[in-house]
């Protein structure tokens, strides 16, 4: 799963839960993949060799390459998205950095904090929220369906038994 729940040090109240998009293609296979991809476009070029359709067709193989190199550096710069939340008996705060280094941040106290789920009619099935001080922020948008539905029931009872702290 990408979310973790920090161990508690003992004597201290505080839970911090970690959250950060999946990522399917580690970094050695994503060069792993460009070398295979270029060698597989490559191939039908050799019967090209010394003719004029190979200048033709080769700035075509190289923006196909550049385009997929691009798309996939895009996507690791998404996954550098991270939220982290922390829970303790007086309050709840949510801290989300976003892939340009941008950071949103709410809190609410923790009595007042809940956590939401919208099985339908949210921008996505399933939407996890967390609602208090007037506010409802998304958690964990980068996560899938089946996360999303995983992590619902562990916030509620860290939520719980952060208000039993008190």
């Amino acid at each position: 799963m990408p979310y973790e729940w920090s161990p508690q040090a003992i004597g201290s109240p505080l839970t911090r839960l970690d959250l950060w998009p999946h990522r399917s293609l580690p970094r050695r296979g994503f060069a792993g993949f460009m070398v295979v991809t270029c060698v597989m476009i490559s191939l039908p070029l050799f019967a090209l060799l010394g003719t004029v359709l190979l200048w033709g067709l080769l700035p075509f193989v190289a923006l196909a390459v550049a385009g997929l190199w691009w798309a996939l550096q895009r996507s690791y710069a998404s996954g550098n998205t991270h939220e982290v939340l922390f829970m303790d008996a007086d309050a709840v705060r949510l801290t989300r950095t976003n892939p340009h280094g941008d950071v949103q941040e709410w809190d609410c106290n923790s009595y007042w904090a809940q956590v939401n789920m919208y099985p339908t009619g949210g921008p996505v099935a399933h939407y996890l929220t967390l609602k208090g001080r007037g506010r409802e922020v998304e958690i964990g948008a980068f996560l899938s369906e089946d996360e999303r539905r995983a992590l619902y029931p562990e916030i509620k009872n860290a939520l719980q038994l952060a208000r039993v702290a008190r």
